[in-house]
């Protein structure tokens, strides 16, 4: 597979900073960045598509216009710039993705009680593709690094001690250690239901459930200390919602990073409740990576 990092451009305004955070990102993996707009134009009135000459010229002037902004600031970055026509948009950014290693998209901002958008691209995009996407939230302010994450902040990893996640750790491990940061890592629980209908139970045994679920999550994370000895680890099994835990853990983080179990079912869910809040909540770019 090529070292390539690929952006998603609809010239929103959103893309902006999806824009930039995947030069820097392309950057530090030494890879190359593509550009892709595909084609999402209604054919039908009352919001009937521009005449095909003008569709072009759009597109090319938004790819010319970011391939230029971003090699300005990022000059020794191989950028390149690609338009999908006559697929579905989702469909053409997964097939992309499939042959490179990153998807970056933009989403929109709401409010600081609703969240974020990530919209209808980014939602069937991502159940589409098993290469991992970051879904990054527009700058409040144009000119803005908002949204883009903290530099010297940490890369925040949700885990479930329950899945197969040795990719999602791996993932979060290498982008730690690529920006020479600590990892944090969560395990949010909640005590049994026999807690609730039992006040007089041991409160001992609630302290044994965590010590335990604590060196579960320290052995789980231990092969991935011993091959990044300089990475710093702060592994957490903490009581409560598990979503609400990650969204405190990751204010001020570089990157949060949230695991999707893959489904070959078209029935059901694809993204899980607690990827989901995350996705919508956390002002920090958001990587969500498929994992059996």
């Amino acid at each position: 597979m090529p070292n390539k990092v690929i952006v998603g451009l609809d010239g929103s305004g959103a893309d902006v900073s999806a824009a930039d955070w995947a030069a820097q990102e392309a950057e530090l993996r030494g890879a190359e960045l593509d550009l892709l707009h595909a084609e999402d134009w209604p054919e039908y009135a009352p919001f009937a598509a521009p005449l095909p000459e003008a569709r072009r010229r759009w597109t090319d002037d938004l790819l010319a216009g970011t391939r230029h902004r971003l090699a300005a600031a990022h000059p020794a970055l191989a950028i390149r710039t690609h338009r999908i026509d006559g697929r579905a948009v989702s469909d053409a950014l997964a097939a992309a993705a499939a042959e490179a290693d990153l998807l970056v998209l933009g989403s929109r901002r709401f409010g600081a009680v609703a969240g974020f958008f990530v919209g209808s691209t980014g939602a069937d995009t991502i159940p589409r593709t098993e290469t991992p996407v970051v879904l990054v939230r527009a700058a409040a302010d144009p000119g803005s690094t908002a949204g883009q994450g903290v530099e010297d902040g940490p890369v925040v990893l949700a885990v479930d001690l329950r899945s197969t996640c040795d990719r999602l750790i791996a993932f979060a491990c290498e982008e730690a250690h690529r920006r020479s940061c600590p990892l944090v890592v969560i395990h949010g629980w909640s005590p049994p239901p026999v807690f609730a209908y039992a006040p007089a139970f041991d409160p001992g045994v609630e302290r044994e459930i965590a010590d335990g679920l604590q060196a579960t999550l320290l052995e789980r994370l231990s092969p991935w200390q011993l091959k990044y000895p300089r990475l710093t680890v702060d592994a957490r099994a903490v009581i409560g919602r598990p979503a609400v835990q990650i969204l405190e853990a990751a204010s001020g983080a570089a990157l949060v990073v949230v695991g999707r179990r893959i489904r070959r079912s078209a029935l059901g869910t694809h993204i899980g409740p607690i990827t989901h809040a995350v996705m919508h909540h956390a002002a920090s770019p958001v990587a969500v990576v498929a994992h059996d």
